[in-house]
């Protein structure tokens, strides 16, 4: 026994597919299909399935109201009603649909203006990412013909002035204050509110690390503005000259490009390892202004007691430069001493599908994809991992991609630079034992 589609009623929205832990389902030309050699009937996708389009033989669909809010686009969508034309579009095969709002667009004024960047600074190291955006800040800076500033909010930050210059900042703002030392969400929600209150930019970008994820919106709700999250792709609309903010959504199966129109500033947080580390050019200089910071301790609710750094392996997972991923394709957690030693002679970080990591073989600081890290390392070998679009928005801009799956219809075979088909268990060992020899004499390459 396995869900059934109701191919009538499916839209194609794709939430059955993120919550599927085995991987056993996903949307082909717009509809869901199941693999019933991978479904055990757990039902899960059934309770978020928006249009009641799944089932499971001589059991009762969950009843559910047929208006509910997407949690991700924070709209209503009522299924009683024609599909817009953008969902249409996206189920009949288009890549991407811009959504337009019905107000005329305030883009080119003279108030709000320039591209900033967040640089995230925290416990004396800069987020990778804040260089990366300062790179596709420049783009659209000179899209729209405006200037790029870099923003450092913290304690004792002057050794990140002329690292933000280097990557191409023309100005920085600083606010320096024992406050800000450690981060917490309320000081640097107001520190940073402050500036964009005071200089008014047009753009503002952040990393989606896990304090851009957590002080962005607080800054956002601050401003009554719009907030775009987990950006894969930034751009300059031609016309209007509007931050086009491209994402995925319904579940991953779509990408949808935002547009803020009404508000300002347009913001946005992009996923580490996504944009192309630009250039550092050293002896680059520029303007610094520096803003005082009128809290003190006694203004902010939450205290920081201790800092306790992390040591494993996995909370760099996103700049690691080789990576060997594991799906459920493995069968067992006894079976994960296959990629741990490929990944020991290697060098190698470990990681896996939100599948392996469900079943509890890794923790979730290592899960690759939509839920979990975006990498983009030199070398990504997948071991058993089917492909889903969750893991392979998370995965796809590595360098080189190395599959090994027993199934020549696998999705991630697509994207990879050599699939190998065939057994696991008889594949990696030879992998390791050949890499083993060929590193023991210098002759890897």
């Amino acid at each position: 026994m396995t869900v059934v589609v109701d191919k009538t009623k499916c839209i194609g929205c794709g939430a059955c597919v993120m919550e599927c832990s085995l991987e056993a389902l996903d949307i082909v030309d717009g509809i869901a299909v199941v693999d019933p050699k991978k479904c055990q009937d757990m039902g899960n996708c059934l309770k978020v399935c928006p249009t009641n389009a799944l089932s499971l033989p001589n059991q009762p669909q969950p009843n559910k109201p047929q208006e509910e809010l997407d949690p991700k686009a924070g709209s209503k969508f009522n299924f009683k009603d024609p599909l817009p034309d953008s969902v249409q579009d996206y189920a009949q095969g288009n890549e991407k649909k811009t959504i337009r709002a019905q107000e005329a667009p305030v883009a080119g004024g003279t108030v709000w203006s320039g591209v900033w960047v967040i640089i995230e600074y925290n416990n004396g190291k800069v987020a990778p990412v804040s260089w990366e955006l300062l790179g596709e800040g420049r783009k659209l800076a000179d899209a729209i013909g405006c200037g790029l500033c870099g923003v450092v909010t913290g304690h004792l930050v002057d050794t990140v002035i002329p690292e933000a210059f280097a990557y191409g900042a023309e100005k920085v703002y600083v606010i320096d204050h024992p406050v800000l030392k450690d981060y917490r969400t309320e000081p640097y929600a107001e520190a940073i509110t402050s500036l964009v209150r005071k200089y008014q930019p047009e753009i503002i970008l952040m990393g989606a690390t896990s304090i851009g994820r957590d002080v962005f919106p607080a800054v956002a709700t601050k401003m009554q503005t719009g907030l775009t999250a987990d950006c894969t792709v930034l751009g300059i609309d031609s016309g209007t000259k509007l931050l086009q903010q491209t994402r995925p959504a319904f579940g991953g199966n779509i990408m949808a490009t935002i547009l803020c129109r009404t508000s300002r500033p347009q913001m946005a947080t992009v996923r580490p390892r996504v944009m192309e580390m630009p250039e550092r050019v050293e002896g680059r200089t520029g303007d610094v202004v520096r803003e005082e910071f009128s809290f003190n301790e006694s203004d902010f609710r939450t205290k920081v007691l201790e800092f306790i750094p992390s040591d494993a392996k996995s909370a760099f997972l996103d700049k690691a430069e080789i990576i060997v991923a594991v799906g459920l394709g493995i069968g067992a957690k006894r079976n994960m001493v296959l990629a741990e030693e490929l990944a020991d002679v290697l060098g190698a970080t470990l990681a896996g599908s939100r599948g392996a990591v469900e079943a509890g073989w890794l923790s979730h600081d290592q899960q690759v994809g939509q839920s979990g890290v975006t990498v983009r390392p030199k070398v990504y070998i997948s071991i058993g991992i089917s492909g889903a679009i969750q893991h392979l928005v998370g995965m796809e801009t590595s360098d080189f991609i190395i599959a090994i799956n027993n199934d020549p219809e696998a999705s991630i075979l697509k994207v990879a630079n050599y699939g190998i088909v065939g057994d696991l268990f008889q594949i990696v060992p030879a992998l390791t034992a050949e890499f083993k020899k060929r590193l023991q004499h210098g002759v890897a390459n």
